[in-house]
């Protein structure tokens, strides 16, 4: 046997998706008992459900995980609008019956809760119709209990819909009683040739027995229904499964296939066959424990739901098939009447006889009176098909021993069952009509349905004689129904059952032929049980009532469950027709509490709304309340006596269902007689509580379990009829005794709020003074025990309703009433400091989910009301200077602001209609008690001063609730706290230090907004103005608080944004300002914030400098660490000196994660100073300097990336206050391009657009609502510190070209005034903006603010002059050092300086500075000019010595081109040496001056040498190669070295000094007016040749 699931590709055109097939080849055999079966064909059984969604197609893309969460409540909520829709239009159609419409109406709200809950929104309760409860006209007890029942309403189908998880569903299971599987049969695919019966049942394999009647559709020879009009509608549900079949190991879905027609389907129809006869075809097996314990997760396959007919209508109809399941569900409710007798032909065994081949035998089963009448339509093949009369079993073709295993079900009216039996008869039967014919029946077998006794047939196997006798005889029922019918009855009358021989009995023989059959009854009024039977059949033999009373208790209490109306029928009935005898009630009262007990049992505990449906609908008996209050009287009056005290346990144990009777039975009898009696019905109860109140004073051992059961059984103080004088005052000190002792709490929360629902009620009269007494006895009590009671205590919630119910139902006389009971001052304290802080804690962590909104409400409610009349208790007895209890007001305002705050009143988090609902309803209860508040403070008088600055706090809290009347109306006391303040101590330091602390708290946790800044400075400089001595101070102050709230309303606002570095900006903003201020515990707390966003952004830099202002902070002293010093639990210290330790640790960690290696060196100087010297703990050095050394090798090994810089401009009232209309330096990430940061700085504001150009803009962008980004490189400006006095490596002074830099540069080139044509420079500026930041970058940020200059045009002339000159030295020096490299660079650069047209670049100069007029309107640019016109001179001995190079390398085709070259060079010289002077290159003197220093020789010498082969002074200074200021002679002189040579004619003075005069650095160079400047590697070169003004001629050469 082999199960496969279809592919959508091979039988998408023939049939559903959702099928399964199960193939069964010619050899199996069959698992069901029927090894003799062959299976003939393929079947393919197609099960899907209804509802399937298989038919939408669904068109969703893939989503993320999150993003497909929402599309699933999307589609959630789309199928409950589209499913409310569809209901609502049936409701107003008006054409749906009063019941259906209740039932439909039940949905809609179900429906409406459940997506509530799954939108988070609140929770609705109703009553039982589905209407809103109205929390005015309904009582505490029961808004609570509502609440509980719809929250688990809606639990339950949340746990529903989670289907995929295995314990939801066993949940769900195990609240529902009955369940159902729902099967439609979509069509049979097999190859039968003959019409055939479908037979359907639910299997257990373990126990090997069908637990379900069989669904039977009737398949024609054509492949469809013989009905044809249920084709596409076979349907039915498989009811009463209950839990027990839940636990079932395995479950198994059987589907038989019955051929009806021939004998064999081979046979040739040319001859003429019997037909109409049923014959074995095949049988299709599936495993459903999976789907009946609902762990299939793809029930588009398999559907599986609750069976509810009126909750699934478009599921179940009256076309629908209801296929029972064989025995009773687990709960049989009154009404439901059932009389099914299940028969199952089990097996046989037929001698062949004079036949040479065993036979064909055919078994017929029918009903027969007595009489010999058959039963008409009394028995029914299967669920779905129509009764029949009799029924023919499957023929097994030459079987001698055929096993059917087919069960019918007998359904016979119950007053003809004690005259019924069923008969079967046997008989072979022929493939060939004719001989079929003639065959006739050759046997018979019988069964009664009622013994003897008069007890049903019992359930089980049955072996039935088989009985022959001619045909005739056989169908007259006189011939054998005095015979016995099975083997036991025959052994019972003596007779043999095991002979091989045939016995004659009668006319009948007894056949050696066996027959077994099984029964099983599934009947509410036939029993199997005597003793049972006896009692309902008790007017038969009354005579044996008094036993049969006793011995129902010893029936099994299953048996009795399942006749529980008729018991108790029978119980009320004997009471009832023997009203004027007492003789039988003790025993029918013994009776009516054992079968109360025996539904308390968990075992039956699913028979409880059994028992009230009886109670409500079926009990009639009007006097059965006089026995039963008479008998339990007695009872409770001899509860002492030996042999009494047991049953009284018991009836205590049953004391609610026996007052339910009791007040039922009442009802019905005034309902006959017109309250008939009423005086004698109270007196009865009055005294029967005398007696439960003298039995629970007392103090005997004996009644201790008694009186415990009674306090358990007390809700039938819910009775109005119950509410007496007597009653209350002796339940109240049970109550309080209990609950005292903290036991039973369960029992004493249901009796107390039983009591309370009872005293709500407006038809109970006048319930001033029994409210009284809960109040006096009970209300500490209860307040207490909610003290004591844990948050997640099952209780809690109904022992908080109760306390609610109490204040709720107190009238102000209560409460005036209230402070005389307890006497002795002390106790009205302890009890309003119990009172108050019960409430803060209550309203504080409510009890109750946030979504039950109402019951919240309500609560809220009751507390203000109690907290007022509280207040007034305040005033009256604890103002004055005697009775003044500081505590008990402070914990008054406490509760108060609490209550003010909490979540739950503040409307403006509530949508308008929600808002709408609550302020008609009840007010804004903010604004009562705030005014409230306010009045209390002011009555404090001359006490306020004891509660500055501890209430500025909760003030501060209340004054930010956005209700604007109530701030108006609070903010005042702010002013009046500092006149208190100020008149106490002549300062509101106090008052002022915890207002800012505190605001600091509350606006970062999302209180305070704009409109309560504009009133805070608003009203309290009104009062401050007025005042004559806090007029200046008070201002400052005021003005102070509202920078702080424009400062901490940014701060709160960029708090939760996803760019930290905005959320950087604004808490650097925020401890600025505490740092101006001076309040250093707020300054520091706000430096951790700073550092922690670092440490997220892993800016470990940052962070290291963050908490280096921390450090700075702290002294290298034993001085205590004051708290405030130490706000992080992980640092340990004592004093100053442990903390900066400490610090200084974690700095130098976070330095060396970011690679900052010079600024950890520095600390752990710091630091090893003070271990070296002052704390002399040298492993902590040792391990410090080891750390320190790692460092160093890291600075000069390691590749550090230096990051760029980047001038960020945000522009537009767009952005944040902070950052608006401000240019920033930006310190870019590792290797990230300016592209990269554009696109992170445009991430961050998606809106913003980037500005294409790098000028200033203008006010038009400034203020428009825009936001506009401005982006570009800036070059960082060297800053080397002092210590870097002689040349040091590149790789240690890399660090400070991008580190501990506060200078940056931009240039640009710009144009001014009106465009010249003839002078393009004229106009040309270079504006070079230099960028100063408020720090040093990096620092605690990674950006800082700027501000820019501009430089003039002459400043860009003499740039681009210098910039130009050095392009021809550069040039020059690489042909020098490279003879190789081409030439075509350098010829093209020489003519564009050289061509006439050009003149050097400088002829528009000298239009533009070289003139009168320009020297006269700018006098200041003397210098610069002149500088210019040196620049213009210097230009020609570099141009000279390219041109010589380039005639040497020149090729002779381009020998033309040289030559004009030189003739243009010649004209340029003459012109700027005529108008600029001469100037030369210094020639080999220099070079040997130098060599001679290297070499030892006398540079004396050296230079005389030099100028006598030279001729003329100026000459050596010609000709010498530009490579000689990069010879390797300049890094290789000695750190000090001078030298000086006598000549006649010229000075010459060479300074190696610092390129910085002001600082001392690695740089050399040689300074001289009147020479260029030369520059290689880090040196920079100047020579000056001055005329002398004496003979000698002076060298000096000065390393300093």
């Amino acid at each position: 046997m082999k199960f496969l699931y279809l592919k959508q590709a091979l039988m998408q055109s023939l049939f559903p998706i959702n099928m399964f097939e199960i193939l069964y080849h010619k050899s199996a055999s069959c698992v069901m008992k029927t090894p003799n079966l062959l299976y003939e064909s393929l079947l393919i059984i197609a099960i899907s459900p209804v509802c399937s969604q298989a038919s939408k197609p669904d068109f969703s893309p893939v989503f993320p995980p999150q993003q497909q969460d929402n599309r699933e409540m999307f589609r959630s909520v789309r199928h409950m609008i589209y499913d409310l829709i569809e209901w609502r239009s049936q409701i107003l159609s008006g054409t749906l019956p009063q019941d259906e419409l209740k039932e439909l109406k039940k949905k809609v709200t179900a429906k409406i809760d459940y997506g509530n809950r799954i939108l988070d929104l609140d929770l609705v309760v109703r009553d039982e119709d589905g209407n809103i409860l109205d929390p005015e006209q309904t009582s505490t007890i029961s808004l609570f209990r509502a609440h509980e029942v719809a929250s688990k309403q809606v639990e339950e189908r949340l746990q529903e819909e989670k289907q995929n998880i295995d314990i939801n569903r066993q949940a769900k299971f195990a609240a529902t009683p009955s369940f159902a599987l729902f099967v439609n049969l979509k069509n049979v695919v097999c190859k039968i040739g003959e019409d055939a019966e479908v037979l359907m049942s639910l299997y257990d394999p373990l126990e090997s027995k069908f637990i379900s009647e069989n669904y039977l559709v009737r398949w024609s020879s054509c492949g469809l229904p013989k009905d044809i009009d249920r084709l596409h509608n076979l349907r039915a549900v498989f009811t009463d499964l209950g839990s027990k079949d839940l636990k079932r190991e395995k479950i198994s879905f059987v589907c038989q296939i019955v051929r009806v027609g021939r004998m064999e389907l081979r046979d040739n129809n040319t001859r003429k066959l019997t037909s109409g006869l049923r014959r074995p075809f095949g049988v299709a097996v599936m495993d459903v424990t999976d789907i009946i314990n609902g762990k299939v997760d793809d029930e588009d396959k398999q559907h599986f739901i609750p069976f509810q007919p009126k909750e699934f209508p478009h599921l179940v109809d009256r076309s629908t098939a209801v296929a029972r399941k064989m025995g009773f569900p687990e709960i049989i409710m009154p009404g439901d009447v059932r009389n099914d007798i299940y028969v199952t032909l089990v097996q046989g065994d037929f001698d062949k006889g004079s036949k040479t081949t065993a036979k064909n035998v055919e078994v017929t089963v029918s009903v027969y009176d007595e009489d010999g009448k058959r039963l008409e339509s009394v028995i029914f093949p299967g669920a779905g098909d129509e009764a029949i009369s009799e029924y023919k079993s499957v023929i097994y073709y030459q079987v001698k021993q055929p096993r059917w295993f087919e069960t019918v079900k007998v359904a016979i009216p119950i007053e003809d069952v004690n005259r019924s039996h069923l008969r079967f008869t046997f008989r072979h039967r022929s493939s060939q009509d004719s001989k079929d014919k003639s065959e006739k029946i050759f046997a018979l077998a019988f069964v009664k349905l009622m013994r003897y006794d008069g007890t049903t047939l019992r359930d089980g196997e049955h072996d039935l004689i088989v009985y022959k006798a001619e045909a005739k005889k056989l169908e007259d029922a006189s011939t054998y129904l005095s015979l016995p019918s099975t083997k036991i009855e025959l052994e019972e009358k003596g007779h043999s059952a095991t002979g091989k021989s045939m016995q004659n009995l009668g006319s009948c023989t007894i056949s050696k032929d066996s027959f077994q059959i099984s029964t099983l009854v599934c009947s509410t009024k036939l029993t199997q049980n005597v003793d049972l039977l006896g009692l309902l059949k008790w007017r038969s033999n009354t005579s044996l009532l008094h036993q049969n009373l006793k011995q129902l208790m010893k029936v099994d209490g299953g048996e009795v469950v399942k006749f529980l109306q008729d018991t108790l029928d029978a119980l009320f009935n004997i009471m009832m027709e023997n009203s004027e005898s007492e003789t039988f009630d003790t025993l029918v009262f013994d009776a009516l509490v054992f079968i109360i007990g025996l539904i308390a049992d968990r075992k039956f505990q699913h028979f409880n709304p059994v028992l009230e449906t009886y109670i409500k609908k079926h009990f009639s008996a009007t006097l059965a309340y006089t026995k039963l209050t008479k008998v339990l009287k007695t009872y409770v009056d001899n509860a002492e006596k030996c042999g009494i005290t047991d049953q009284l346990f018991k009836a205590m144990k049953a004391l609610e269902y026996i007052f339910k009777f009791i007040v039922r039975s009442r009802i019905l009898f005034n309902q006959l007689y017109e309250n008939k009696g009423e005086a004698d019905f109270r007196e009865s109860l009055l005294q029967l509580f005398k007696s439960i109140n003298e039995m629970m004073s007392s103090n005997s051992d004996q009644t201790v379990i008694v009186k415990v059961c009674a306090f358990h059984g007390s809700s039938f103080a819910s009775s109005a009829t119950t509410r007496q004088e007597i009653l209350l005052p002796t339940m109240t000190d049970q109550l309080k005794y209990h609950l005292e002792r903290q036991e039973d709490l369960e029992a004493c929360c249901q009796l107390l709020s039983n009591i309370l629902e009872v005293l709500y009620k407006k038809d109970v009269g006048p319930t001033q003074r029994h409210v009284q007494i809960i109040m006096e006895n009970l209300l500490r009590t209860v307040n207490r025990t909610v003290i004591s009671m844990g948050r997640d205590s099952e209780l809690i919630g109904s022992f908080v309703a109760c306390m609610t119910a109490i204040l709720r139902q107190m009238e102000d006389y209560h409460y005036a009433h209230l402070i005389k009971t307890f006497g002795k001052m002390r106790s009205d304290v302890d009890f309003l400091m119990e009172t108050f802080i019960m409430f803060k804690n209550l309203i504080g962590k409510n009890v109750y989910p946030f979504d039950w909104v109402i019951m919240n409400m309500m609560q809220n409610k009751v507390f203000l009301r109690a907290i007022n009349q509280y207040a007034d208790m305040l005033n009256k007895k604890f103002l004055d200077q005697t009775n003044f209890e500081l505590q008990l007001w402070n914990n008054y305002f406490h509760l108060a602001v609490a209550f003010l705050t909490q979540e739950s009143l503040q409307l403006e988090n509530f949508s308008s209609a929600k808002r709408a609902k609550i302020l008609n309803k009840y007010g804004d209860m903010r604004r009562q008690i705030g005014f409230e508040i306010r009045d209390m403070w002011y009555n404090l008088g001359q006490h306020k001063i004891k509660f500055i600055p501890e209430m500025v706090g909760p003030i501060l809290e209340m004054t930010l609730i956005p209700e604007t009347e109530l701030r108006k109306a609070t903010i005042p006391i702010f002013f009046d706290m500092m006149q208190c303040e100020f008149h106490s101590t002549r300062s509101f330091q106090r008052f002022e230090n915890e207002i800012i602390t505190k605001l600091d708290h509350e606006v970062e946790g999302g209180r305070g907004d704009e409109q309560y800044k504009v009133l805070f400075d608003k009203i309290l400089l009104e009062h401050c103005r007025k005042h004559k001595y806090l007029a200046k101070s008070g201002e400052t102050f005021v003005k102070l608080v509202v920078r702080l709230m424009e400062r901490l309303l940014d701060y709160r606002t960029i708090m939760h944004d996803e760019n930290k570095e905005n959320r950087m900006s604004c808490t650097v903003n925020v401890l600025n300002f505490y740092k101006e201020i001076e309040r250093e515990e707020m300054y520091i707390r706000y430096l951790y914030k700073l550092c922690d966003l670092h440490k997220e952004c892993d800016n470990y830099t940052e962070a290291a400098y963050t908490l280096l202002l921390h450090a700075k902070l702290l002294k290298w002293s034993e001085e205590a660490c004051a708290a405030h010093l130490t706000q992080r639990d992980g640092y340990q210290a004592a004093t100053q000196g442990q903390l900066k330790d400490q610090l200084y640790q974690e700095i130098i960690h976070y330095f060396d994660k970011g690679k900052m290696w010079e600024e950890a060196i520095a600390l752990g100087k710091e630091l090893a100073e003070q271990y070296e010297n002052e704390m002399f703990d040298y492993e902590q050095l040792s391990e410090l300097l080891r750390k320190q050394a790692q460092f160093y090798e890291n600075i000069v090994k390691v590749i550090r990336p230096k990051p760029d810089y980047f001038a960020v401009g945000y522009y537009g009232q767009g952005f944040p206050t902070f950052i608006r209309n401000k240019v920033f330096i930006y310190r870019g990430k590792e290797y990230e391009r300016r592209e990269d940061f554009e696109a992170r700085l445009l991430t961050q504001f998606p809106n913003a657009e980037k500005m294409k150009t790098t000028s200033p803009p203008g006010d038009d962008i400034k203020t428009s609502s825009g936001q506009y980004i401005q982006c570009f490189t800036v070059k960082p400006k060297l800053d080397l510190p002092s210590k870097f006095h002689r040349p040091v490596s590149e790789q240690i002074v890399s660090f400070y070209r991008v580190n501990e830099v506060q200078r940056f540069e931009y240039s640009r080139p710009v144009r001014k005034g009106e465009k010249n044509p003839d002078n393009e420079f004229a106009n040309m500026w270079i504006e070079r903006t230099i960028y100063v930041t408020a720090y040093k970058l990096p620092g605690i940020l990674r950006w800082f603010e700027v501000k820019s200059v501009e430089i003039s045009p002459l400043e860009n002339a003499i740039e681009t002059m210098q910039l130009t000159n050095d392009k021809i030295n550069n040039m020059v020096q690489q042909h020098l050092s490279d003879p190789n490299l081409p030439i075509n660079p350098l010829s093209m650069l020489l003519n564009g300086i050289v061509d006439p047209a050009v003149m050097g670049g400088f002829a528009n100069y000298e239009k533009a500075f070289f003139t009168e007029k320009y020297t006269h309107e700018h006098p200041e640019d003397h210098d610069k000019i002149e500088k210019l016109k040196d620049l213009i001179a210097w230009q020609i001995p570099f141009l000279a010595e390219g041109i010589r190079i380039h005639g040497e390398k020149v090729t002779e085709a381009l020998r033309p081109f040289h030559e004009r070259m030189e003739a243009c060079f010649r004209q340029l010289k003459d012109k700027v040496e005529k108008q600029y002077g001469v100037r030369a290159i210094v020639s080999s003197l220099l070079q040997s001056l130098l060599q001679s220093q290297l070499s030892g020789s006398s540079p004396f010498s050296a230079a005389q040498s030099c100028l006598s082969s030279q001729g003329t002074v100026l000459s050596i200074f010609s000709g010498a190669p530009p490579g000689l200021l990069t010879h390797p002679y300049l890094s290789q002189l000695p750190s000090r070295a001078t030298a000086a040579a006598q000549l006649r004619t010229l000075q010459l003075q060479l300074v190696w000094s610092n390129s910085d005069p002001h600082r001392s650095h690695n740089t050399t160079y040689i300074q001289a007016p009147t020479f260029p400047p030369f520059s290689f590697n880090n040196y920079t070169i100047t020579i000056c040749i001055q005329a002398p003004t004496f003979p000698p001629f002076l060298l000096t050469i000065i390393q300093l």
